[in-house]
């Protein structure tokens, strides 16, 4: 049942702030189409599931020495993966990417956290 709210709620916080990435970055570009986003969030949590951990192992001695700051380069090669991967996802630039980066790691803290309390 753990597993189930936690694969729900990365999906849920993905799709959030993916739509707030959208909605707030100019060169952030996704079809805004409800279909489109789901397609969207799925992909990132899969990229997240699957090739997350393994550039968490590559870059740990970087996470150390920067006491975890690390873990921002390693969502925005994540999100970077997305925007190769998904034609409905286009970022245009370095900015948007770190912009965008931000917003879906804040979306997935606050998402997280009301997860754990309910």
């Amino acid at each position: 049942m753990k597993l189930l709210k936690t694969i729900i709620a990365s999906f849920v916080a993905n799709g959030v702030g993916l739509y707030l990435a959208n909605a707030y970055v100019p060169g952030f570009y996704i079809t805004l189409d409800a279909k489109q986003l789901a397609i969207a969030a799925a992909a990132l949590m899969v990229i997240n599931l699957l090739i997350r951990p393994v550039l968490k192992l590559l870059l740990w001695p970087l996470m150390i020495l920067t006491l975890g700051l690390a873990g921002l380069l390693i969502n925005a090669i994540a999100l970077y993966i997305l925007d190769y991967l998904m034609p409905s996802v286009t970022i245009s630039g370095f900015t948007p990417l770190v912009y965008a980066t931000l917003i879906i790691t804040a979306a997935n803290l606050v998402v997280g956290l009301l997860a754990k309390i309910l």
